[in-house]
C-alpha cells in the first residue's frame, strides 16, 4: 500500500494521471484467477436456468412426437409428404397454371392454393393502402363534411366484422344480372353474377421477352435513381429524370415486340349458352375476398397515416406556409416524406393481418390455400402434413413481408452523423 501523502494527493486530483486506488471487486478477482462456478455469479445461474428450460422444450417435444407417431400407427394413419404426388381429382374454380383435375397432383393443387392467396394478398396490400392513405388525408381536411364522412367511415368498418363483411360483399355480387342480361360498362367488358369478364392478350414467346425487357429496364431505373440520389447528395440539386425513367420502362418492350414482328392477339368475352366464355375473368369470390379485405384494413390504415401525420411538429406546417406552399403542396412534399418513418411499423402488422385474414375466403368459396388444403385433407387423411403446409405458407409469407418492411424502415431512416 502506499503511504506516501503526496502521490496520494495527486491521485484524488481529476485531471492526474494516477487515479485513486480502489479494491478490487470479486468479479475482477474471479476473471483474474479464472472462471469458477458459484451460484451466486448471475451469469451462472443464467446459463443454467436457460439450459434447464431447453431441455424441457426438447423433451416436450421429442415427448409429443412420439406419442403422435403411436397414435397415428394404431390408427393405421400414414404419414410423409407422398400424398403431393398423387392425383387431386378434385376441380378448383381459379387457377393461375394449368391443372387438371384427372392428371395434376396434391402439390400442383396445392401451389395453385399459394398463388391465388399471393394474388389477393398483394392486390389488397397496394389497394389498401392507397385508400387508407386518402381516408386519412380526407379526416384531416379543412372541408367538415368531407372529414366527418371520413370519420363515419372508419368507424363504421372497423366495428363489423371481416366474415361479415366478406358475406355482404359476396351477397351484393350474386345479386348482380345473370350472364345474358349483363352489364356492359364498357365495350368487351361484362358484368353479371358470373363475375366480370374482360378481354385478355393471347400470352406468347414474346410478351416473355417483352417482359424481360422492361425488368431490365427497371433495373436501369433504380440505377438512374441511386446516380440521381448521389449528385443531389454532393451538388444539392437533382436532375430530372422522370422522362428517362418512363422511356427505359417502355421502349425497351416495344423494341423487341417490333423486332421479333409478332401480332397482338386479343381474347374477347363471348356469350355461348348461359355464360361467358373467353377473356379474363375476376370471379364474385375473388373480388368479394378482396373488397372486403382491402375495405377493412383500409379503415385501420387511415387511423395510422392520420396519427403519423398529426405528430409532425405544426413547425413543419408553419415553415412550407411562410415558404409559399399550399396545404396540397406542404403535405405532398413535406410532411407525408416525414410521417411514413413514423406509420411503416404500425403498417407492417395490417399487412401481416391482411395476409392472415385472406384465410376466411373459405366462407365464400375461394380457392386460396387453407381451402384446398381442407380438401386435400379430407380426401388423403394427411392432416398434419396439410396443417404444416398452410403454417409454413403463412409464415413464409409473413416473415418476407416483415424482412421488406425493416429493410425499407432503415432505407428511409436518417442516419445521424
Amino acid at each position: 500500500m502506499d503511504q506516501d501523502p503526496a502521490r496520494q494527493h495527486l491521485r484524488s486530483r481529476p485531471g492526474s494521471r494516477l487515479q485513486p486506488l480502489r479494491p478490487a471487486t470479486t468479479a475482477q478477482t474471479t476473471a483474474a484467477l479464472g472462471f469458477r462456478f458459484s451460484w451466486s455469479d448471475p451469469r451462472v445461474r443464467s446459463v443454467v436456468w436457460q439450459v434447464v428450460i431447453l431441455g424441457a422444450v426438447a423433451s416436450a417435444l421429442v415427448l409429443i412426437a412420439r406419442n403422435t407417431a403411436a397414435n397415428l400407427e394404431a390408427r393405421r394413419i400414414a404419414t410423409g409428404f407422398d400424398f403431393l404426388r398423387r392425383t387431386a381429382g378434385f376441380p378448383i374454380a381459379e387457377h393461375m397454371i394449368d391443372y387438371d383435375p384427372g392428371l395434376s397432383s396434391y402439390g400442383r393443387a396445392l401451389t395453385i392454393g399459394v398463388l391465388n392467396t399471393l394474388k389477393v394478398s398483394l392486390t389488397g396490400v397496394v389497394a389498401a393502402t392507397l385508400l387508407g392513405t386518402l381516408i386519412a388525408i380526407a379526416r384531416l381536411w379543412k372541408a367538415w363534411l368531407v372529414a366527418r364522412l371520413a370519420a363515419a367511415y372508419v368507424e363504421v368498418v372497423r366495428n363489423v366484422p371481416l366474415l361479415l363483411q366478406l358475406l355482404f360483399w359476396y351477397a351484393l355480387l350474386q345479386a348482380l344480372p345473370p350472364p345474358r342480361q349483363a352489364w356492359m360498362p364498357f365495350p368487351g367488358f361484362f358484368l353479371s353474377n358470373r363475375g366480370l369478364r374482360t378481354p385478355a392478350l393471347e400470352w406468347t414467346n414474346a410478351l416473355n421477352w417483352c417482359g424481360l425487357a422492361s425488368c431490365l429496364g427497371a433495373c436501369a431505373v433504380l440505377l438512374l435513381l441511386r446516380f440521381a440520389k448521389r449528385r443531389q447528395d454532393l451538388t444539392g440539386s437533382r436532375p430530372t429524370q422522370w422522362r428517362l425513367a418512363f422511356g427505359l420502362i417502355a421502349l425497351p418492350p416495344v423494341v423487341v415486340w417490333v423486332w421479333l414482328g409478332e401480332r397482338l392477339i386479343v381474347d374477347w368475352p363471348v356469350l355461348k349458352g348461359f355464360n361467358f366464355t373467353g377473356g379474363a375473368l375476376l370471379s364474385p369470390e375473388c373480388a368479394a375476398l378482396t373488397l372486403g379485405l382491402v375495405v377493412y384494413t383500409s379503415a385501420y390504415i387511415a387511423e395510422i397515416v392520420r396519427s403519423g401525420i398529426s405528430a409532425i411538429a405544426p413547425s413543419q406546417w408553419e415553415a412550407a406556409t411562410a415558404l409559399g406552399l399550399r396545404w396540397e403542396q406542404a403535405l405532398r412534399l413535406i410532411v407525408l416524406p416525414q410521417a411514413v418513418r413514423v406509420v411503416v411499423p404500425p403498417l407492417t402488422s395490417q399487412y401481416l393481418h391482411l395476409v392472415k385474414n385472406s384465410s376466411l375466403a373459405v366462407a365464400i368459396g375461394y380457392p386460396e390455400v387453407v381451402s384446398i388444403a381442407s380438401t386435400t385433407m379430407n380426401q388423403t387423411g394427411q392432416a398434419i402434413e396439410a396443417i404444416g403446409y398452410v403454417m409454413l405458407v403463412y409464415l413464409s409469407i409473413s416473415l418476407s413481408i416483415s424482412l421488406l418492411m425493416n429493410w425499407y424502415e432503415a432505407r428511409i431512416t436518417p442516419v445521424l452523423r
